[in-house]
């Protein structure tokens, strides 16, 4: 029997800044992180855009906007602190259609009313800053970055267990009980006893919510986001991220085109159903991880809501000339023989029963544990904040 004061399940970036964060609250406290893989960030933490948020989308008052916001100056100052090399290269949102102009409008309001950095930019300076970029009117955010967010958890765990914590990998948690003293966690070859734990699993939360007798009212549909890297173009096709105008009709942000740190770009990501959860090849499959998706009658709803907008995800991702006329709209330079493979990630996306997918974070409490259960973008650049309240609804305000 393993013991410990507190377990993290899940070796992903929140998982560790939590572990990091009930550290500096309680020192000298026996804190466990439990990683079912071989290491630590391997899943949505080392399969992402690598951006550095700013808080632009997020609606005003929404534990997103703060924890972003947040979260922006608590990353830069994080990796001040442990020489992690990023870049502050900013974004500019551009709008090429003239109905994308209302929408980039209520979006600079937006980003006013969360007391984000956002300035207006014509299109013809658009076009100046950005030579190779299509834009009759853009957005622009000067505190966007990129960061390598697997250097950022991995050196977070390289500072939890030189204070003294244990990172256990491969272990896979199968369940569990909670009774008046503390948490039995079962794994596939031990068992663990702590007296309160938090569960970061990412793409299993609410099958690990429910393993420890909670009875959440969504489940985790993954989506695919394919990415493309972009080669045969000069070093300074853009200098800055590239975003499009979102589309209020489509669940997520679109293709955007993404400085990569250390050089090069990728455009990315889609959104296409994963037919395994961690399914990041499109001949992934999961017949469990499909059956839960499809009986669960959340997708359906969510299915009726946005079958246009699925259907054109799908067809995109079938065909690359698809694909590649969404990155054409705003950068018409990129052509069919730029668009080569790059690594695909996951979403772990929480989908209420009437079909509602939850935009913001979703926490639930047990008798001693919380299990984040939905923690989408920008949960890399919110990290650290989203730790603090963690630990604040675990142990108590600080």
């Amino acid at each position: 029997m393993i013991t410990a004061d507190v377990a993290i399940i899940g070796g992903g970036i929140v998982g560790l800044a939590t572990a990091l964060e009930v550290q500096r609250r309680q020192p000298g406290a026996k804190v466990l992180v439990l990683e079912k893989e071989p290491a630590v960030a391997l899943h949505q933490t080392g399969r992402n855009s690598g951006v550095i948020h700013a808080g632009v989308y997020y609606p005003p008052g929404s534990l997103k906007a703060r924890f972003c916001r947040d979260g922006a100056a608590a990353t830069r100052a994080f990796c001040d602190a442990h020489a992690i090399p990023y870049e502050n290269c900013g974004k500019l949102i551009v709008a090429t259609h003239a109905d994308e102009v209302p929408r980039m409008a209520a979006l600079y309001d937006r980003a006013v009313a969360n007391g984000i950095a956002i300035e207006q930019v014509s299109g013809p300076d658009a076009r100046g800053w950005e030579p190779n970029i299509a834009a009759i009117g853009a957005l622009w955010s000067p505190n966007t970055g990129i960061v390598d967010y697997g250097a950022v958890a991995r050196k977070m765990a390289e500072l939890f267990i030189e204070r003294g914590g244990v990172i256990q990998t491969g272990v896979t948690v199968t369940g569990g009980a909670e009774d008046a003293s503390g948490i039995l966690i079962r794994a596939l070859r031990e068992q663990i006893s702590v007296g309160k734990a938090v569960f970061c699993a990412g793409l299993h939360a609410d099958r690990m919510a429910q393993a420890f007798g909670l009875q959440p009212d969504f489940r985790i549909i993954p989506f695919r986001g394919e990415y493309f890297a972009i080669a045969h173009q000069p070093p300074d096709l853009v200098t800055r991220l590239i975003y499009p105008v979102p589309d209020p009709e489509r669940p997520f942000l679109g293709v955007h085109l993404t400085r990569k740190f250390g050089g090069g770009f990728t455009v990315g990501p889609n959104a296409v159903l994963a037919l395994r959860r961690e399914g990041y090849a499109k001949t992934d499959f999961s017949a469990r991880d499909l059956g839960a998706s499809v009986a669960w009658p959340g997708f359906w709803r969510m299915l009726g809501r946005n079958l246009g907008p699925a259907a054109s995800e799908l067809a995109a991702s079938v065909s690359r000339p698809l694909y590649l006329k969404k990155v054409q709209r705003y950068c018409p330079q990129i052509g069919l023989g730029d668009l080569k493979p790059y690594r695909a990630g996951v979403r772990a996306q929480a989908v209420a029963r009437d079909g509602r997918l939850i935009d913001d974070f979703l926490f639930l409490q047990g008798r001693h544990s919380l299990h984040v259960c939905n923690a989408p973008s920008p949960a890399a650049t919110a990290a650290i904040p989203i730790a603090a309240h963690i630990v604040d609804e675990l142990l108590g305000p600080r």
